[in-house]
């Protein structure tokens, strides 16, 4: 999947993850940083690759990036995979504390948020033709359906034309019939 696709994808898992199990308690800054966290989040997986948003984004990122893919082991490896996500859980919940302030941004949900866009990436996926290698370093790819020939291209035309379309009515119809809840949500904001 390309990048904006993990984007609308991983903010359309969020949103349904809201509804489905809404904040007790939230304000605006965990709310901004759990949104911009769930992007990151989804992006993160293809942070083995140059072309990578997040490396521009980066202070030195490019430079940074030379030394940090070579671990990641090439692009759809580890970091597609279950270890993957638990290493990366792992980094999070060390990283996270120390530069978020715990009295203004609650760190147990911008940690979820992340851990959605991350999971996202993950199951989109593994709707492509390419699969992923979910339990990697067995070299064995999953993909949905099983069938590769019935999953899609990255950058093609189903993704582009069908695939982001769906996600925007989806949204659309998730906040029209759920939207007491994220009305709820919203009230919370101090």
């Amino acid at each position: 999947m390309t990048a904006r696709t993990h984007d609308a994808f991983a903010f359309a898992s969020l949103v349904t993850v809201a509804t489905i199990y809404p904040p007790v308690s939230l304000n605006l800054a965990t709310m901004f940083t759990s949104i911009v966290g769930n992007i990151v989040g989804a992006l993160t997986p293809d942070l083995d690759q140059a072309s990578n948003r997040l490396w521009d984004l980066l202070p030195a990122g490019n430079f940074v990036g030379k030394i940090l893919r070579p671990l990641l082991l090439g692009h759809r490896t580890l970091s597609h995979s279950i270890l993957g996500g638990v290493i990366y859980y792992k980094v999070l919940e060390f990283v996270l504390p120390k530069i978020l302030n715990a009295s203004y941004v609650n760190i147990g949900i911008v940690t979820v948020s992340i851990m959605i866009g991350f999971i996202s990436h993950l199951i989109a996926d593994s709707l492509t033709k390419e699969g992923i290698p979910l339990f990697f370093p067995f070299k064995m790819k999953i993909g949905i359906p099983p069938v590769s020939f019935m999953r899609i291209t990255t950058g093609g035309f189903i993704e582009n034309v069908l695939i982001l379309p769906v996600i925007a009515i989806y949204l659309i119809w998730l906040v029209n019939t759920k939207k007491e809840i994220l009305l709820s949500v919203l009230k919370l904001l101090d």
